[in-house]
């Protein structure tokens, strides 16, 4: 396992984080939970010691699980826990931002709950609130640091300019980015954040699972699949038919070296400078361990530069 240091905090993160989305068992299919908890445990035992959840994910479905996933394992593992977002009454997406104190308190102890924990390592405003005053959120987070619930603070889904306001009011450690050969579009964000000292965690690092290699033919996703909920462009036409055309780069390197493609798209990810972690979601143990294999390996300087030059060609930003 690879290890960076996550910007200020100067704490040693493995280079993949493991992400769960996916196992809160809402909007990405069904799940089972036993297989998600020993996945879980099998990317502690390779080493990862760096997990991702939110109450959110699931209705705190996630968090049970990492709770009953690191039972007497707790000093073993960073949590990142995330609160700002939230969902219909009846569970159905898509989420939409509430960051008042209320709403944020109420999340966190939730979460705290099902991890079985009285504190998280890292705790990310989960998306940037209009309707509530940053310094209003701001007060409300630094208070449970004061109270050592959380070590470091940090943003998830912030650009610059709401990383810079936010900024004046809380020690921002860490930002969260959706970042894959596919989506780019915050970049910019990340390398500004690195440049200001700040630690860098990558969501769908996979492109919900299109770089993963599994998926060949458009799927047909039902209504309450969040990558129909949310129009993610790249399970749309045209943009899917590119993604395509860039497997066939990820598949030549990805036979030149006997992996899966999902290592050669997560190598990718991780080898960049301005990322410190990439979250991974996993669902069963094969999953965890083939990811966790990417580790063992780096992508040459003329395969890195091979994958960009297909990127521009195909997908581009």
């Amino acid at each position: 396992m690879r290890y960076k240091k996550l910007g200020k905090s100067g704490v040693d993160v493995s280079t993949m984080t493991i992400g769960t989305w996916a196992m809160g068992g809402l909007g990405y299919g069904s799940v089972e939970r036993g297989d998600c908890i020993e996945a879980v445990r099998a990317m502690i035992g390779q080493g990862v010691n760096h997990i991702d959840t939110a109450w959110v994910y699931g209705l705190g479905e996630s968090d049970k699980v990492v709770g009953e996933a690191i039972k007497g394992m707790r000093d073993k593992v960073l949590i990142t826990t995330k609160c700002g977002f939230r969902n219909p009454a009846d569970g159905s997406g898509p989420n939409y931002p509430d960051c008042s104190p209320e709403w944020m308190s109420w999340c966190f102890e939730e979460s705290l709950r099902n991890l079985g924990t009285d504190y998280v390592d890292f705790f990310l405003i989960h998306v940037p609130d209009t309707n509530v005053p940053f310094e209003v959120t701001a007060e409300c987070v630094n208070k449970w640091q004061r109270e050592g619930k959380v070590r470091y603070l940090g943003v998830s889904n912030f650009g610059i300019p709401e990383m810079e306001k936010m900024g004046q009011y809380i020690d921002i450690t860490a930002v969260q980015s959706g970042y894959s050969m596919v989506v780019r579009g915050e970049e910019e964000n990340m390398i500004w954040a690195k440049e200001h000292n700040i630690g860098v965690m990558t969501h769908s690092s996979l492109a919900s699972g299109l770089l993963a290699g599994a998926i060949r033919k458009l799927p047909e996703l039902p209504d309450d699949d969040i990558r129909k909920l949310y129009q993610y462009p790249h399970f749309q036409e045209p943009r899917f038919s590119q993604v395509m055309e860039l497997l066939k780069t990820l598949d030549k390197i990805a036979e030149e070296r006997n992996v899966p493609v999902a290592q050669v798209a997560l190598n990718w990810n991780t080898q960049k400078d301005f990322v410190t972690t990439s979250l991974c979601g996993v669902r069963n143990v094969k999953e965890a361990l083939e990811n966790c294999r990417s580790t063992e390996w780096e992508l040459t300087a003329g395969e890195m530069e091979m994958i960009d030059k297909a990127i521009d060609e195909t997908v581009g930003r």
